[in-house]
């Protein structure tokens, strides 16, 4: 039977603990709101490293939303990455997936706006950028935001989560420096299987969770 990690915060600890054992020179760490957010928190008070966001926006079918063909990175421009199979696939239009970046591009600046109110975004050239879920599923939006952290020139991009589908760990694998996975299901279900707590993080959790790690 797989391991159930209690909640996000369980699951952060323990992943501290792993990130730690790397001993990464002058960290940042990013997380993938909303439900990265708790997870990161812990590595970053582990580290004693700042706390920042990605925002990323995915954009599914046009009858399927919850199936990501796209996604769109906050980042100076945005970042579009597409999962061209996917899209192939499933017959789905640029046209559409243009589209819908305009409209996530606006919910991406408001997040920003309300999560962060105004406070700058951590400089990550030439630090050690740790990107943080609470899991992964199909890695697509995952993908996207690697795409776009390797544009800002870190010194190392790790990618650290809890829990992963193997077939995607092994996916992303290439993509990062440095990869922290505490459980590999090989009969992988939705990430939400693992935490006996999963609840959905509101944007209230999210905005204390800034707050208190703002000091860092």
């Amino acid at each position: 039977m797989a391991q159930i990690f209690t909640d996000r915060i369980e699951a952060g600890r323990l992943l501290a603990d792993q990130v730690a054992a790397l001993q990464l020179p002058s960290p940042a760490v990013l997380a993938l709101p909303r439900g990265g957010v708790p997870v990161a928190a812990e590595v970053a008070w582990r580290l004693q490293a700042p706390l920042d966001l990605l925002i990323v926006r995915k954009i599914g079918l046009p009858w399927h939303p919850e199936l990501a063909v796209a996604a769109l990175v906050d980042a100076d421009p945005p970042v579009l990455v597409t999962d061209e199979q996917i899209m192939a696939l499933t017959n789905t239009s640029r046209a559409h997936v243009e589209a819908r970046a305009q409209v996530e591009a606006l919910e991406i600046a408001r997040r920003r706006e309300l999560y962060l109110q105004g406070r700058q975004p951590v400089a990550l050239q030439r630090r050690s950028v740790i990107l943080v879920d609470d899991g992964i599923a199909t890695g697509t939006t995952v993908r996207a935001a690697l795409k776009a952290l390797r544009e800002r020139q870190p010194a190392a991009l790790v990618l650290a989560v809890p829990v992963a589908a193997p077939s995607t760990a092994e996916a992303l694998r290439p993509e990062v420096d440095e990869l922290v996975c505490l459980l590999q299901p090989p009969e992988f279900q939705a990430v939400g299987a693992y935490y006996r707590d999963f609840h959905q993080v509101s944007d209230e959790e999210v905005i204390a969770v800034l707050r208190q790690t703002a000091g860092i």
